[in-house]
């Protein structure tokens, strides 16, 4: 008998966000066909699963509340994602986007402060209520500020990556 997640050990989690981090970001990606995986990423996913940490993906996702897509596109590319990373023996454990934005043009998804909108912590605390988590080892990885701020928020580390390779960037955190 499978054990429930609330009742297994808590262990670190590593929160990534998508676009900047796992994927080039020209803008707006929403389909797999202009999805770029960073040099490293899948690397960088599939050490942290075989080190025991949970993965999360942790995106803003303006473009619904704008109107560039839909939420079933975002899961979709986050399906193919998981199909993907299975060909290096990674996997993300759970994804979790905000579509709210305060200018979104559907009123639906318009909220002056999204409380899932990074910088706001949301979906890192959803996260962590949903699985358990050891905050005191868990990481955040951003290619902004407000990604930092949101793992500082929720009382997780956190590193700005600038770019190059995520798994060369990540390496001493395995450590």
């Amino acid at each position: 008998m499978t054990q429930p997640i609330s009742a297994a050990p808590p262990r670190p989690a590593l929160f990534l966000d998508r676009d900047g981090v796992l994927n080039e970001d020209p803008g707006y990606v929403y389909r797999w066909e202009d999805f770029r995986w960073i040099p490293g990423a899948r690397e960088a996913i599939a050490a942290f699963n075989a080190a025991g940490w949970w993965v999360f993906v942790v995106t803003n996702q303006s473009g619904v509340g704008r109107g560039y897509y839909g939420e079933a596109d975002v899961l979709a590319l986050h399906a193919q994602m998981s199909r993907d990373l299975e060909t290096v023996g990674g996997r993300v454990d759970a994804y979790y986007y905000c579509p709210h934005h305060p200018e979104a043009a559907e009123a639906r998804y318009r909220h002056p402060d999204p409380p899932d909108r990074k910088p706001n912590p949301g979906m890192l605390l959803r996260a962590m209520a949903e699985h358990p988590v050891d905050v005191s080892r868990s990481l955040m990885v951003g290619d902004k500020d407000g990604d930092v701020e949101a793992g500082q928020r929720a009382g997780v580390r956190a590193l700005k990556f600038e770019g190059g390779d995520l798994f060369e960037f990540l390496q001493d955190e395995l450590r």
